[in-house]
């Protein structure tokens, strides 16, 4: 049984709870509130000296940190269904996908990003929103010309299922659903999107389905 230190709403959380979904492992849920400082105690910083989430404590008490190593770990120790293709140059193009969203949008719109911006440059809830769409925009327009001019995508991403580019389309999209960004511009992500939404691996580990699920 996995231990999954998480918050319902992180992105980098939700991939993980997918992974572990498509995977069919059991974990025991561990929620915390991030604006509370719950990931700022002494207890949480042993198991990830970044304070941050998600973390996946194995049986054994050992701790993995980074949403796309404990995948990528998961990948590898428990490798079906896959979640990368089985050639190379396919697994190059999923992780390069799945790369313009975790390494390109992420790290700026996080939410200690956005409180940055807020307590160092008085950002408001609308100049936050105005920040966070912007670099969403601009790897969501490169990335809807790489999925709809590329005969490599399928039902979802890559193929007719699921890979690890997937479980980080999925996640970015319920974040931007905060701050009301529609998918309208992009129609290919859009349809991977509602196909994936379908999916009760990705529905249960989407944040609304989670335990300590708030507004």
């Amino acid at each position: 049984m996995f231990r999954l230190h998480n918050f319902f709403r992180s992105s980098a959380s939700t991939r993980v709870r997918i992974a572990l979904n498509i995977k069919g492992l059991d974990y025991d849920y561990r929620g915390y509130v991030l604006r509370d400082g719950e990931t700022r105690t002494p207890a949480y910083l042993s198991r990830n000296p970044q304070g941050l989430v998600p973390v996946l404590e194995l049986d054994d008490g050992r701790h993995l940190t980074q949403s796309l190593a404990i995948i990528e770990w998961l990948e590898e120790t428990h490798p079906e269904p896959a979640l990368l293709p089985s050639d190379p140059l396919g697994r190059a193009r999923v992780r390069a996908l799945a790369q313009m969203i975790a390494c390109e949008i992420h790290p700026v719109n996080n939410l200690r990003v956005l409180l940055r911006l807020k307590d160092q440059f008085g950002a408001d809830d609308e100049a936050q929103r105005a920040w966070f769409t912007h670099w969403v925009s601009i790897t969501f327009d490169a990335l809807e010309s790489c999925l709809s001019n590329s005969p490599e995508t399928g039902r979802y991403c890559h193929g007719d299922a699921p890979t690890l580019a997937d479980l980080c389309l999925y996640a970015q999209v319920w974040n931007n659903r905060r701050f009301l960004i529609p998918l309208d511009a992009w129609p290919t992500i859009s349809r991977v999107f509602e196909r994936l939404d379908t999916l009760p691996a990705f529905r249960d580990g989407a944040p609304p389905s989670q335990p300590d699920a708030q507004p």
